[in-house]
């Protein structure tokens, strides 16, 4: 059977739709439920702005492809740079359709509510796991260094725009009108 067309694979990418989107609720309140702290900060949104909440699929979306990798890969006879290409795709497609689907509904109905917000963190983690699995499926790959490489500059980028982003409307809390850690960096 051909590794890439494996259901074991398929399924696991199309479990971690729901799994993910649990993981990335459970992770939303992190910060605030550790006592704001500075390290949690890095991986959980640290205000309520879109760019802080693109967290909530960082890290889930990364993980779950490369600890499926390094504990199946072999077993499943996985294509190493087609899984990474996926991985890429998955995480870049999530981390796109978010703001993009953010922006539409706020701009286009001029309301902010919390139940469209959890939907469309589902819906931005559903297309990017199934733009995962088309290109794990279809594509040639992607050299798995790239992508780790990849990988790490949006993790460094995050990083740092956690404590100093642009002062611009992405970065900015629309509730307190505050950026990133400016509240304990103040302090």
């Amino acid at each position: 059977m051909n590794s890439r067309t494996s259901s074991r694979p398929r399924r696991w990418i199309l479990i971690g739709i729901p799994v993910l989107f649990g993981i990335g609720s459970g992770i939303h309140s992190l910060y605030n439920i550790l006592n704001q702290n500075m390290i949690v900060g890095l991986f959980a949104p640290v205000n309520e702005s879109i760019w802080e909440h693109s967290k909530m699929v960082i890290w889930p979306v990364i993980l779950w492809w490369l600890l499926y990798f390094g504990f199946r890969g072999r077993q499943y006879d996985i294509e190493k740079s087609s899984w990474y290409a996926g991985a890429l795709g998955a995480l870049v497609t999530a981390l796109i359709a978010m703001p993009i689907l953010y922006y539409f509904y706020t701009a286009a109905f001029g309301v902010e509510l919390l139940w469209v917000d959890i939907v469309i963190l589902l819906a931005a983690l559903a297309l990017g796991q199934l733009m995962g699995l088309h290109i794990y499926r279809c594509s040639n790959g992607l050299p798995p260094a790239l992508v780790l490489l990849i990988f790490a500059a949006i993790i460094l980028v995050f990083s740092l725009f956690t404590f100093y982003p642009p002062h611009v409307p992405l970065f900015q809390d629309g509730m307190t009108g505050t950026y990133g850690m400016e509240a304990f960096l103040s302090s």
